[in-house]
Parts: structure tokens; sequence; C-alpha cells
């Protein structure tokens, strides 16, 4: 029984189904999860409207007649629903009946370790695995009961643009809506208690964000917090935040709160309590390399469980859950986080795999740094889009990756390669002797190699072919 049908509890329905075990999916809303219904698919589309309303200021540039575009809210998510509604099949109930699944809708209770009651109705397993998703943190705020507020599970119902946006939460969710709105036509200001946005990620790349934003006329309130709200009638509501620096108190008025600060592990009411599941300090599930709960026939996988929340580590980790659920008696696999990619998307784009520049230091490595920035690419300068850089970790003298971190257009694209390269421990040397599509922006890959190779060039050896070029030239050879 898997319960949950987002991206995790899909991929591990299909998966169990592929190999002839007789599995049942529960899911209590709609198919597809965060992921088709509230996250990915419709911010992506949100992003693509606001990218294009963006390209029209900037056409002058292009040689084009810029001018500023005119926004039809409602037009514009009517659009990204539209987009929900061309890939909801996918993840329809019908399209995994077809496959051998047995979907059933409602709510799932565990009552034993081998135990589901949904709909009145009893089931018996032999394992459980749990893909309930997350659902966006509200936190307890004085006041935030007394305005307006959404989440982005709730901003989607939007019918008017908000004159006055404010968004609470600097990482990928707050940058990537606030970026948006503000093209869109939004008056947008993002309080973010940290001193830099998406403090996970190198400093430069936070800067360089920070500065696009700015760009953009979103009002950056770093190191602030929100203290308290106030609803008022006529000039809308007012957030009242402090100064983590000075400690200053400041008001910012706005239409409508955003909040965009984390997602909490959906794990109330599906009788986990009755279960004492261990759980940690954070009160998520406690597993163990299998992704096997305190009860050995109770998995987890996906935004119920890891700290990786995305797509993508949803379905990895589903993998692994069914496979150890199914066949653990006989052979299990530990997960393996080793290689998680990741991409904010803005504009530019963020992406990273493995290590940065401050894990690493805190981590006590010893690391080379290798850079290519990405505004002599000439890709980026044909698409007026030249900002950002490839920086990639190496272990001194070898080319061994440890991290790459790449901003710019397409950065999520380009980071593919080097997921690759850290997966099966190819190095910059093999990076830099294969033939790259010129000029796509992959390319900037091999380029961001050569810088790392032109560092460890072999010094001797030029020296013994420049004595040999020399006596050649001279006719002794």
């Amino acid at each position: 029984i898997v319960i949950g049908g987002g991206s995790a509890g899909l991929v591990a329905s299909v998966i169990a189904s592929s190999v002839r075990s007789k599995v049942t999916l529960i899911e209590q809303s709609a198919m597809g999860g965060d992921c088709l219904n509230t996250g990915c698919v419709p911010s992506k589309s949100l992003l693509h409207v606001a990218r294009v309303a963006q390209s029209m200021r900037d056409a002058d540039a292009l040689g084009l007649k810029s001018q500023s575009p005119e926004i039809d809210f409602p037009g514009v998510m009517k659009y990204v629903q539209s987009v929900i509604q061309t890939i909801e099949p996918h993840d329809s109930i019908e399209r995994f009946e077809a496959m051998g699944v047995e979907c059933i809708q409602g709510h799932a209770t565990i009552r034993t370790p081998y135990e589901v009651d949904v709909n009145g109705q009893r089931l018996s397993t032999r394992n459980i695995i749990i893909a309930s998703g997350a659902y966006p943190t509200v936190p307890p705020i004085d006041g935030l009961g007394d305005v307006e507020f959404v989440t982005s599970d709730t901003v989607w119902n939007l019918q008017s643009l908000p004159a006055r946006l404010l968004v609470l939460g600097g990482g990928p969710i707050g940058c990537e809506l606030a970026q948006a709105f503000a093209r869109l036509g939004s008056q947008v200001t993002l309080v973010e208690m940290d001193e830099r946005l998406i403090p996970r990620e190198d400093p430069s790349a936070s800067h360089l964000l920070a500065q696009a934003l700015s760009d953009e006329g979103v009002d950056l309130r770093l190191a602030t917090r929100a203290v308290r709200f106030e609803a008022e009638t006529a000039s809308g509501s007012r957030a009242v935040c402090r100064d983590l620096q000075s400690d200053n108190e400041m008001s910012i008025g706005f239409d409508v709160v955003l909040l965009a600060l984390g997602r909490t592990p959906n794990l109330d009411n599906l009788g986990l309590e009755e279960l004492q599941l261990a759980r940690d300090e954070n009160n998520r599930l406690v597993v163990n390399e299998y992704l096997q709960t305190s009860i050995p026939s109770i998995y987890v996988c996906g935004d119920a469980l890891s700290e990786y929340q995305f797509t993508h580590t949803a379905s990895h980790e589903a993998w692994y859950a069914t496979v150890n659920a199914l066949f653990g008696r006989i052979k299990r696999f530990a997960v393996d986080y080793r290689v998680v990619p990741w991409c904010t998307f803005t504009d530019p784009e963020i992406a990273r795999v493995g290590l940065n520049e401050t894990e690493a230091q805190a981590r006590g490595l010893d690391y080379e740094i290798s850079e290519f920035p990405l505004d002599t690419f000439d890709r980026a300068v044909a698409d007026n889009a030249a900002q950002g850089f490839i920086r990639i970790l190496t272990p001194p003298g070898s080319d061994r990756i440890l991290g790459v971190t790449i901003v710019g257009a397409h950065a999520g694209d380009s980071i593919a390669e080097f997921v690759l390269a850290m997966r099966h421990n190819i190095g910059l040397k093999k990076l830099l002797g294969t033939i790259h599509i010129y000029p796509t922006y992959p390319d900037a890959n091999k380029l961001a190699a050569g810088a790392w190779r032109r560092k460890h060039a072999p010094q001797r050896i030029l020296r013994w072919l420049q004595k040999f070029h020399r006596w050649q030239r001279e006719g002794r050879g």
C-alpha cells in the first residue's frame, strides 16, 4: 500500500506494478500531488509568462521596440491552469490503473503495521510506503490570521494581481515567485532573516541574484524578521518587521502576503501517533539507510521524509523504498544521496550539485576552484544573457569533481553533464576531451574544464617542448 499520489507515491506504485506486485495507491485529494497541482508545474508556467513579459520590456537592447506589457492576470492564471490540465493525464487514475495499480481516493489511516483503513474499508498488506508529501509552513506570527495571506499552495487561487505583494522568505520558492510577480507588475517587497538570499548557495550566486531582483524593482529587506501584522481598511495591511542588525522596527504596507518559509512533512492524521514510530528532534520520522522506519514494514519517501524536497529526489527515494519493501528479504539497497542536484529557476538560474566553497570549508576539505565567467561566453553574449559563472571545486592536483555551481541562463540544463560526471566518477580531463556542440550552453562546461587544465598544465614538459621547437627552428632537426 502506497499512501500519497504525488511524485514519490506515483513512482513507487509504478515500480511495484512493473515487477508484478499487487499495489494499492491511496490519495485523498488530487493525483500528481504538489508538483503537478501547486508546485513545479504551475510555478514554472508562471515564470515563463513573467519572462516573456520582461523580454518585451528589454526588447530595445535587441534593436526592437520595447513596450510595457498589458497584463491580463486572470488570463495568466488561465494559462497556468491549462498547463496543469495538459499534463494531468500523465498522473491520472486512469493511466495508473491501466498499468495495474489499484487507485483509491480517500483518507488513509494506518491501524497496524500491516493494515490501513480507507473509506470505511480495512486493507491488509505486507508493506506500507508513506509518501504523503509536505505542506507550506505557516509561522505563528501575531496578527497573521487577520490579513490576507497565501502560500505556494494557495497563490494559484488569486484572481487579481496584488498591487503590493509582501514575500516572506528568500529561499528558492520566495525568490522565484517574487521575481515572477514583480515582472507581472506587482510592487514586491521580499523579507529574509538571513543576511543574503538563498543562503544555502554560494555567496557570489546570492549576490548576483540579489542584484538581478533589485534591478527589476524588488525591494529586498535582508537580515529582517516579520514581528507582527496589522490589518487596516483604507490603505491595506502592514507588517511590522525588525532589522536584525540595528534592532530597529519598520513598517511595510501590502495587499497580500506570500509565505515562502519552507515546507512541513505531512504526517498528521495518518495514525502514526498510535503506532509510536520513532521521530527525530524536528518531528520527522526516523528511517534507516534503507528508508525503513522503526516498524520494519513501514517505509517513507519523498517530501514526507527528505531534507531534499524536490520532485527528482522524491522519485529517487521511491525506487529505494519500493525495491527494499518488495525484495528486502533477498537484497537491500542503501539510499544514495552522494550526487543530488537542484536548481533555483530565477533569472539568472542557479544550479548546483555537490559541495560549494562554504560547505567545503565547513568540512575542513582542501580544494581548488576553477571558474569560467559566462560574460565572455559566445552563446550567452548572443542571447543577451551574459551574466553568471561556472565554478568547479576539485581536490588539489586532481580533476575529480567535488561540486559545481552554475549561475546563468539554462543553468538547470547545463548542470546535468556534471551530475553524470560525478555519479560515474568522470573527471574534468574526460569532459575536456568530449566534443560539445557549438554554440550551446553546455559548451561552457568544456571551457570550464579547460580553466582547470590551464592551471594544471605540465610546466616541465612545456619548457622542454619550447626548447624542442627552438631546436627545430634553428635547423638542427
